[in-house]
């Protein structure tokens, strides 16, 4: 469905020089109703981007604008928010890439006169996760808790300035894919690097709910938005919810039930190890977990996904190496530290001539 007087879209896609956005760029490329693809990011991606233009900058520089209007793009994707503090160099640069980066190409696709759609992948980590969460978060909800700090505070800056942008540009299509954990092989994100430990941390007395997005479909849903200029925010997700015991032994991987202080603990030794990137957010999902209804992903956006939530993750652990190395090691020493479980104090003695009756 190509754009008026024109053979096909031109699409911009940011974050390229990740493998998730690199493949979207590659494969939006392919598509027949698109003419051109230019992918952005600071640094170069480290694969083959096939037929798409790399254009080397940085979307926190108003450069950006220059670029939209150069290349009459029409179409904008927006995937470059990214998850992990440790990939960005740090929380404060992580911000900044996310809010600041946000801020600068909403405010060049607002002079761009050219544009007629912008497509942003955000998450279902908005919701944020709480034991007063409801069975399913619907799009008109808001999390029970405002993020204070970290990924899911930046989500939720960003898509509110996504919406101021909608409310200024109205003739502007502005769709918003809130994907769940997004699950693949090929996929390298807080959850992922969670379930690749030797041995699973969970948290004492609680069973999270979990919701996944294969890679594939991650692929496949931001091509439909593309293709389809459906305005709104959906929800993506696979079908069904597993439980965070069920995933555990599916996986065949052994797991240590602690109280929340202690995964908080073996989190930051994780992450000072860069073994695994452990967050207070990921500590809040993988105590209560997160479900989240996506009818009208399927009624109004008109998109399924390929492999539900326990078909996402039967790939994933699929190609798992067997375990071993570092990080084993790192959760041998931290076991080490930890207190015995059960009781390790003896009653304190009754004192003499107390009363039984």
């Amino acid at each position: 469905m190509g754009s008026v007087g024109r053979v096909g879209k031109v699409v911009l896609v940011t974050g390229v020089s990740r493998d998730l956005g690199r493949r979207f760029a590659r494969a939006v490329a392919s598509d027949p109703a698109v003419s051109r693809v230019i992918g952005v990011d600071v640094v170069p991606p480290r694969g083959d981007v096939g037929d798409v233009s790399f254009v080397r900058a940085d979307i926190r520089n108003p450069v950006i604008a220059k670029i939209i209007a150069k290349e009459d793009v029409d179409t904008v994707v927006h995937m470059s928010v990214i998850a992990t503090p440790g990939s960005a160099g740090g929380r404060n640069t992580m911000k900044e890439l996310n809010v600041i980066g946000t801020m600068q190409l909403l405010a060049a696709c607002q002079k761009a006169p050219s544009l007629q759609h912008l497509v942003v992948k955000s998450t279902t980590t908005v919701y944020g996760a709480s034991s007063r969460d409801p069975a399913m978060f619907t799009e008109d909800m808001e999390p029970r808790r405002a993020p204070r700090a970290g990924y899911a505070k930046d989500v939720a800056e960003i898509e509110g300035y996504v919406r101021g942008f909608a409310r200024r540009r109205p003739d502007v299509r502005v769709t918003m894919l809130r994907a769940a954990n997004v699950i693949g092989p090929n996929v390298t994100s807080p959850i992922t690097s969670y379930f690749r430990l030797p041995v699973i941390p969970t948290v004492l007395g609680h069973d999270a709910r979990m919701q996944f997005l294969h890679e594939q479909d991650l692929m496949d849903v931001l091509a439909h938005a593309v293709r389809n200029d459906v305005p709104g925010t959906f929800n993506v997700a696979g079908d069904g919810v597993l439980m965070l015991s069920q995933a555990v032994r599916r996986m065949q991987r052994p797991s240590v039930p602690m109280p929340a202080f202690a995964v908080g603990k073996v989190g930051s030794t994780l992450r000072q190890a860069r073994v695994a990137e452990f967050s207070p957010e990921q500590l809040s999902f993988l105590t209560y977990g997160r479900g989240v209804d996506t009818t009208r992903m399927r009624r109004v956006l008109g998109f399924d996904p390929k492999y539900s939530t326990a078909e996402a993750f039967a790939d994933f652990v699929s190609l798992l190496p067997p375990t071993g190395g570092r990080s084993e090691r790192v959760l041998a020493g931290l076991a080490r530290q930890l207190p015995p479980p059960g009781p390790t104090l003896p009653p304190p003695p009754e004192p003499v001539g107390a009363d039984h009756g």
